[in-house]
């Protein structure tokens, strides 16, 4: 069985590496992760300084229990190769790498992580935004076997740009892309986080789409406001109930008079072996949760 994954990833805020001011503001905001972006969120002329300016703040640190991920510019453009030395030097939990598309282009970035000497621990994660990607999903979430892929983050916005579907309330257009990335990621124990919600204004829309993403298998949602932060980890976290009920499923199949046994009545409703993996998955994210709080 695997073991659970035990870090939350409810909400995982976006934060503009030419800020200054937000970067330190993420240090105080409630999220689960935070990406400190040099690709889209900073203009050409800013790269050098956003560069400068990330490296030296995941340096000193200060943010806490979140996960600080460093998205760099693609190794093939003007500003990546710079931008992963940097990076990998200031050593933040992982390096996110845009417009994957191949397995290929994973065991690319690994390699150069690792020629830069990245610590073990420091993971990579995988932007899908691409046709090409979803077509090869498979195959990019295999290659995890082999290289530091631990997650992928939906870039919903290039796909629709990329396939010109358009973004309808309900995601229609992306369903196969959206449960294929899922699908994979589950395959090989992957973390896979939802794509932003680009109308800030909306809560009650961004609400429903928290719950979509939820429904889908996501562990979280990508955010580019901190306004968005609370709903996110509210939808994304198991309830009170749920985590009793987990609780109880646990204590059930532990019980030395039900050993043995693969299907029991757990709160009156019959209950397998699978149940317990879901409840522990449950359970562990719960007691992460708590313990982010503490």
């Amino acid at each position: 069985m695997t073991a659970p994954q035990a870090r939350p990833r409810r909400s995982v805020l976006y934060m503009p590496g030419a800020n200054a001011k937000a970067l330190e503001k993420a240090k105080s905001l409630p999220a689960d992760a935070v990406i400190l972006d040099l690709e889209d969120a900073v203009a050409p002329d800013g790269k050098d300084e956003a560069r400068a300016a990330v490296a030296a703040i995941v340096k000193v640190g200060g943010y806490g229990k979140r996960e600080v991920i460093i998205r760099v510019n693609s190794l093939t453009s003007p500003w990546g190769p710079q931008d992963l030395e940097a990076a990998v030097a200031a050593g933040p939990d992982g390096i996110l790498f845009p417009k994957i598309s191949s397995a290929d282009e994973v065991l690319a970035a690994s390699e150069a992580m690792d020629a830069l000497g990245a610590a073990p621990a420091m993971s990579l994660w995988a932007m899908i935004e691409t046709p090409r990607a979803i077509l090869e999903i498979a195959s990019i979430a295999a290659s995890s076997t082999s290289t530091r892929l631990a997650a992928f983050v939906m870039g919903t916005n290039d796909l629709a740009k990329e396939t010109r579907a358009r973004q309808t309330a309900d995601r229609a257009p992306f369903h196969f892309a959206l449960a294929a990335s899922v699908t994979a990621a589950r395959l090989y124990n992957l973390a896979v986080i939802d794509g932003v919600y680009n109308d800030i204004a909306n809560t009650e829309g961004f609400e429903a789409i928290c719950w979509q993403g939820l429904e889908f298998g996501f562990d979280g949602k990508t955010l580019i406001h901190p306004s968005q932060i609370e709903t996110c980890n509210r939808v994304f976290a198991p309830d009170e109930a749920e985590v009793a009920h987990a609780r109880a499923v646990i204590a059930a199949f532990l019980d030395p008079a039900n050993a043995g046994k693969g299907v029991l009545k757990v709160d009156g409703k019959m209950t397998e072996l699978l149940h317990r993996d879901m409840a522990e998955q449950t359970v562990a994210i719960a007691d992460a949760i708590a313990a982010m709080a503490s």
